[in-house]
């Protein structure tokens, strides 16, 4: 999403280059660049103003080290005042209550009801919750029927009663069952309309007066950019919302709404969602979106994705039989599979520092692994157990069988043995 924000702000920091100190004649021009710079992100112009005027404050006048260069020293204050500007710290969502109620708002299209189904999701899998979504949006019958859909997918309940046509009471009979049958959280996911009205707003002012949530969520659209900064304002004054939920992170969005929500509403963005997987949703770290956007990478949430999947058990099974040379397709696939779960591929690659730079234009789809599942999806169990076995007459079959040919399955064999090269020698220099 940042990618040209990214660019740019590598180019302003250049301006500084050969420079023995940061002074206030060659740092107005890096700053008037990145001013432009935000400005073309689509940052609210006070927003964008305010953060270049803080980083020249900062800068001007600083002693450079002799180790680190001016451009470098002005990196380093403009992160620090970007994840400022974004928040500061990461912030949770309060789930004190019994059940603990939170309210979903947002304009229609917002991603909305998606979101209601991956927080549904990480609350279930991540603290072992009983969670209850609400469809409360009684004007749109697909709504309803996304979100059935969703309970369904992450094994959530939906509680719908399509017989009641009055959100306010629909709400609180959602709440009445949850508190009858011990659920923790209720998540209501209200209607929206294609623009603010006050028809809508009057709506959700009641249905939050009613049930009197813990947590209310303003859930918002990034590719809308100002628009969606504009919106965030409107929701807020009329029903003071605790937070912000960017939906759509993985598109063409140029930054800026990300950048000048925070400033603008005074409230923490919490979390990020990319993708329509269930999930594809992060808590909102504002150092790390800092790093990402001046092209450092996010190796903590790569870390922690990975953690997440990691099985120690398998782990060991894996290593036992890297030791003994018996890596085998079956364990290739198996951590394909794990990889697969960590999330979209190419949002995983822009975590790793500077791989957005060489990805540049590239296109990498969640779809990169199905050539060499299917390879492997074609072979005997006996083959899968013993790469060994696999001569020229199995390989013409299972070409054949996975719809690839003679030389892109020769290519994959080759890389399944330097993978198995390259993991032995890491195990034996661990043991070392």
């Amino acid at each position: 999403m940042f990618d040209n924000l990214s660019e740019r702000l590598e180019r302003s920091f250049k301006i500084l280059k050969g420079e023995g100190r940061i002074t206030e004649i060659n740092v107005a021009e890096t700053m008037k660049d990145i001013r432009k710079a935000l400005l073309e992100a689509d940052v609210n112009y006070k927003t964008a103003k305010s953060f270049t005027d803080s980083v020249k404050e900062k800068a001007i006048g600083q002693n450079v080290l002799g180790a680190i260069r001016p451009g470098q020293l002005l990196v380093k204050i403009t992160h620090d005042e970007l994840a400022a500007l974004m928040g500061g710290e990461a912030e949770d969502i309060n789930l004190k209550g019994n059940p603990a109620v939170v309210l979903l708002a947002g304009l229609q299209g917002s991603g909305k009801t998606t979101f209601a189904g991956k927080l549904a999701n990480r609350l279930k899998t991540k603290t072992g919750k009983k969670v209850m979504l609400v469809a409360c949006d009684v004007y749109r019958p697909a709504a309803i029927e996304q979100i059935r859909v969703l309970g369904e997918q992450i094994g959530v309940e939906v509680f719908t009663d399509e017989t009641e046509q009055n959100p306010v009471r629909k709400a609180q009979k959602a709440i009445e069952r949850a508190k009858m049958y011990g659920y923790d959280v209720v998540i209501i996911d209200t209607a929206g309309r294609l623009a603010v009205d006050e028809a809508m707003m009057d709506e959700i002012e009641a249905v939050k007066d009613a049930v009197q949530p813990q947590e209310t969520l303003f859930v918002v659209d990034a590719m809308t950019g100002q628009d969606a900064v504009n919106t965030a304002k409107e929701f807020n004054d009329r029903i003071d919302f605790d937070g912000v939920v960017l939906t759509k992170l993985d598109g063409d969005a140029r930054g800026g709404a990300a950048l000048s929500i925070r400033s603008v509403v005074q409230k923490p963005i919490k979390f990020i969602s990319t993708g329509e997987k269930m999930d594809a949703l992060d808590v909102f770290h504002p150092a790390r979106m800092a790093d990402r956007i001046l092209g450092m990478g996010d190796v903590v949430s790569l870390v922690e994705r990975a953690q997440e999947q990691y099985d120690e058990q398998e782990a060991r099974r894996i290593s036992k039989k890297i030791a003994h040379n018996q890596f085998d397709f079956n364990d290739f696939l198996s951590q394909l599979q794990q990889i697969k779960k960590m999330g979209n591929v190419k949002d995983l690659m822009g975590m790793i520092p500077g791989m957005d730079k060489v990805l540049k234009g590239v296109e990498i789809s969640d779809d990169a692994f199905k050539p060499i599942e299917a390879i492997i999806n074609s072979m005997t169990p006996a083959e899968r157990a013993n790469p060994s076995l696999l001569n020229g007459s199995r390989k013409q079959r299972i070409a054949k069988g996975s719809g690839r040919s003679i030389v892109e399955l020769n290519r994959f064999l080759k890389q399944f043995e330097q993978t198995g090269k390259m993991m032995r020698m890491v195990q034996k220099r661990k043991f070392k």
